[in-house]
């Protein structure tokens, strides 16, 4: 080979060896898949906040599908703008829903608020409002005479108590507070449960007597919760008493038991004299009337057939703690 085809040839495999290096370097450093994934991700984020924070309506409205089309691609991240993502979506779908089961209700469309409350509970179970709105709807359609209702609102107004209790609340909505929430989902309770867990309605009454709400003062709770002890725990303690002592000689377990008994009964009179107690207004004198009968009957039956002290204890009964 000659000197000047060396050289051709030593440039050619030059060059040859240079694009070669390039092709190589260029497979190196491509764009990479999770470097476009973060890119649109980013993106997509960017563009939510954008209309969230827009101050223009229409660009608003568009957050919500743009936090939607977020999550279909990057709902299974954790990190903090997921997060903040499906907050919002949350939020969002929860507003939503709870205006739409609200708006029903304070039409008196009960069947409808209850249609539109069932399947946003199975996805959103402790949306509190609309718990409470349903508790509220079934309430006043059992008060109207319909008690197909009943057993659903019973379970709403269960789970209701429950969240409220956990204090995993920050706002009471749809009530003005969380006393109010209080007295009113457990007097409700106890209204549902009264006949076939008294014992369940006492409890719930009380509850709402002990709450800082007009429940705390409604005679009509006082009555139910001194009716549902009588049905309840008394009922129950006397019938357990007679089949242990009915027919044996007095014994320390039977005057223990005896005592227990006797306290109930007085937790049952002091509630049917607070109901007469705050029964102080004309149009409550005929109720008052057939209360009062009512507590004297059960008074005397505890104090020997007289009724000597009632009307002290009708007079001084709200100036002392619930027994």
């Amino acid at each position: 080979m000659t000197n000047s085809s060396r050289l051709v040839f030593a440039l050619i495999t030059t060059a040859l060896l240079l694009s070669l290096v390039a092709s190589v370097s260029a497979q190196r450093n491509p764009t990479m898949p999770s470097q476009q994934t973060d890119d649109l991700k980013e993106n997509l984020f960017a563009q939510f906040t954008d209309y969230r924070k827009s101050l223009n309506p229409e660009e608003r409205r568009l957050a919500y599908p743009a936090a939607k089309d977020y999550l279909r691609k990057f709902g299974g991240d954790n990190d903090s703008n997921a997060r903040d993502v499906r907050k919002f979506v949350t939020d969002y779908e929860r507003a939503l829903y709870d205006g739409g089961v609200f708006t029903a209700y304070t039409a008196r469309n009960y069947v409808r608020a209850f249609e539109l409350g069932r399947p946003h509970l199975k996805i959103d179970p402790d949306d509190f409002f609309v718990l409470a709105t349903l508790t509220e709807a079934g309430y006043e359609n059992a008060f109207a005479g319909n008690a197909t209702l009943n057993d659903e609102t019973t379970g709403y107004a269960r789970r209701a108590i429950k969240l409220l209790e956990a204090g995993k609340l920050a706002r009471a909505d749809p009530f003005k507070n969380m006393d109010i929430a209080r007295g009113f989902l457990n007097s409700a309770l106890g209204w549902f449960v009264k006949d076939q867990a008294p014992v369940e309605a006492a409890a719930a009454f009380l509850k709402a007597t002990q709450s800082d709400s007009p429940y705390r003062t409604d005679p009509a709770i006082y009555h139910r919760m001194g009716v549902a002890i009588l049905k309840g725990e008394f009922a129950s303690l006397s019938a357990e008493y007679n089949e242990k002592f009915g027919a044996k000689p007095a014994s320390p377990e039977q005057t223990a038991m005896l005592e227990r008994i006797m306290h109930t009964g007085e937790r049952a009179i002091d509630a049917y004299a607070r109901a007469v107690a705050l029964m102080d207004r004309p149009e409550q004198e005929e109720g008052r009337r057939k209360i009062l009968e009512q507590l004297t009957a059960l008074y005397k039956n505890f104090h020997n057939n007289a009724d000597s002290g009632l009307t002290e204890l009708i007079a001084t009964v709200l100036s002392k703690p619930l027994p």
